[in-house]
């Protein structure tokens, strides 16, 4: 057991102004978290902290994420997509997401009824590693370029270098970000704010 995962489950994540007081999304899931992370930890995955979460991993190699969010609890598979899911657990996290998958609980009593299943993915998760299966996907090219980002990559010679840069995943995230607004100066405001970070060679929200 990481000590970091401790004081993760004492303080919380630490990324807004709730951490460490009783407001804080991960004192809500307190129950769910520890049985989360013990059956997690029986089978042999190494407890690292990343992305200010716990993270499990298997060489080297990040096969899980367990956290929390305002509404519940939650184990994320980084290449859920490959898992059979053969108890129909896994869903989602957004429209656009392609790799990976999680589980939504809201009270131990699922959990604990759902611990065979578990173990049963998270052990396909690591044979899927230990094959160096890979996702498929989407070609960044088959993403749509926001007219507002557009215009900057004409206009700007070094952030269209940047941006071609980064890994197709980085790419994909910023064109779904900046996709996503509805509105054109929304749009175009997110265009802005990541400009820097895409010049530094940085992904989004990293």
């Amino acid at each position: 057991m990481n000590p970091e995962i401790d004081a993760y489950l004492a303080d919380g994540c630490g990324r807004c102004k709730l951490g460490g007081t009783p407001e804080c999304k991960v004192h809500s899931w307190q129950p769910e978290l520890k049985l989360l992370r013990s059956i997690v930890l029986e089978c042999g995955l190494q407890e690292e902290r990343k992305w200010d979460v716990p993270c499990y991993t298997w060489q080297g190699h990040n096969i899980l994420i367990v956290a929390a969010f305002k509404a519940y609890a939650s184990i994320s598979f980084f290449k859920g997509a490959l898992l059979s899911d053969t108890a129909k657990l896994l869903a989602s996290p957004g429209e656009h997401t392609q790799a990976a998958r999680l589980i939504r609980f809201t009270d131990a009593r699922t959990i604990s009824k759902h611990k065979a299943d578990l173990k049963a993915y998270i052990f396909e998760a690591i044979e899927i590693e230990k094959a160096g299966l890979k996702i498929a996907y989407k070609p960044v090219s088959e993403f749509p370029v926001p007219d507002e980002f557009q215009q900057k990559l004409d206009q700007l010679p070094a952030l269209k270098k940047a941006f071609e840069a980064l890994t197709p995943g980085r790419q994909r995230a910023y064109l779904l970000h900046f996709g996503s607004a509805k509105q054109a100066n929304t749009r175009a405001a997110r265009v802005e704010k990541w400009i820097p970070n895409i010049l530094s060679g940085k992904g989004y929200n990293e």
